[in-house]
């Protein structure tokens, strides 16, 4: 088990304490689900990031819209400095919206709303643009959003969440038992064999959710006309950093050094000069990061760092290896969904 706190391991035993009592009151109907008219597929995890939600929801949102289906993507732009429950276009402020939402509004194709409460979101989202088509919501990172009742439960579980301990010690927003509530657990496909295992295990051999399997590409995007620099220094600011180095490695595109900021960081003036103080000391002739943190780069910012070199913005993707047979499962699962349309 990794502590990656330890001052703070105490205090699991109080954090466990306050999700008990919570899950209690939803199940003895204290506190209220709201349900919306359109069913709603959660996507979410254990951890307090880093699963890879967000390429899960642009997968689910491709195929779901390829298959006749009006897609809305509901979240809740984590970080944002808007408090209001708004649509977030693809033009939008990183900023203001939140990095996750702008990154899903300029990736899906589909209509995004953002804000804490997911059910206003939802609400605003049935009451926007007419569609004669079959309404069907996503919910980005809503496993622990319990106010707004879902029609099915799909969560992510790496090794890493496996290892981790609760929150604040921890990344742990749940213990591993909860994925027992899931319908589905997303697996990925370098892990899969040692995890079937683990939720076989956690269901006690009482069948259990299903098991999806995902693949992950990293694809590298054109550093403008010069192509990719041959010498770049990656940057970003998300939940598992050391995991875009090693998938950047796995392409055989190795940084000559990193800096990490904390997840969902705000990219300002000071960053960049650091950045570019940082890469002309190992003498890089180039930048790459990650698609979260390219939306919060202004123009201006852009500019400055390229005075370095190109900036190659790297794609994380998902696919499912048995795409058909998962979307049965889901249009079983759904029962509004029209099984038509498969």
């Amino acid at each position: 088990m990794k502590v990656r706190r330890p001052m703070l391991l105490p205090l699991t035993s109080l954090y466990a304490a306050a999700l008990a009592l919570k899950r209690r009151l939803f199940t003895w109907g204290w506190l209220k689900r709201s349900r919306l008219k359109s069913p709603v597929i959660s996507v979410g995890s254990v951890s307090a990031g880093g699963a890879g939600k967000t390429p899960m929801v642009l997968m689910l949102a491709r195929i779901l819209r390829d298959r006749g289906y009006a897609v809305r993507i509901l979240t809740r732009g984590y970080k944002r400095d808007s408090k209001v429950t708004t649509r977030v276009e693809p033009f939008d402020d990183a900023r203001w919206h939140g990095d996750e939402p702008v990154l899903l509004a300029q990736r899906s194709g589909v209509p995004v709303y953002a804000g804490a409460d997911r059910y206003e979101a939802g609400t605003m989202a049935e009451q926007g643009e007419p569609t004669q088509k079959q309404v069907v919501h996503l919910l980005d990172d809503g496993f622990q959003h319990r106010r707004l009742a879902r029609d099915i439960d799909i969560v992510l579980l790496t090794q890493e969440d496996v290892e981790d301990t609760l929150l604040p010690a921890g990344n742990l927003r749940e213990p591993l038992s909860a994925v027992t509530q899931a319908d589905v657990v997303v697996l990925r496909e370098e892990e899969a064999d040692s995890l079937r295992g683990v939720v076989a295990g956690l269901s006690g051999g009482k069948g259990g959710p299903s098991i999806w399997v995902i693949r992950r590409q990293l694809s590298l995007g054109e550093g403008g006309e010069v192509g990719l620099p041959t010498m770049p220094f990656a940057f970003c600011g998300i939940a598992r950093p050391e995991n875009f180095t090693k998938m950047l490695a796995a392409q055989g595109y190795e940084a000559v050094e990193t800096m990490a900021f904390e997840d969902h960081h705000a990219y300002v003036e000071a960053d960049v000069v650091r950045l570019l103080q940082e890469a002309r000391r190992v003498e890089a002739n180039g930048f790459v990061t990650t698609e979260k943190d390219a939306v919060k780069l202004t123009p201006i910012m852009r500019d400055q760092l390229e005075t370095i070199g190109p900036i190659v913005v790297a794609r994380l993707s998902v696919e499912l290896l048995d795409e058909k047979e998962s979307l049965e499962q889901l249009v079983t699962m759904v029962g509004q969904l029209d099984r038509r349309r498969r």
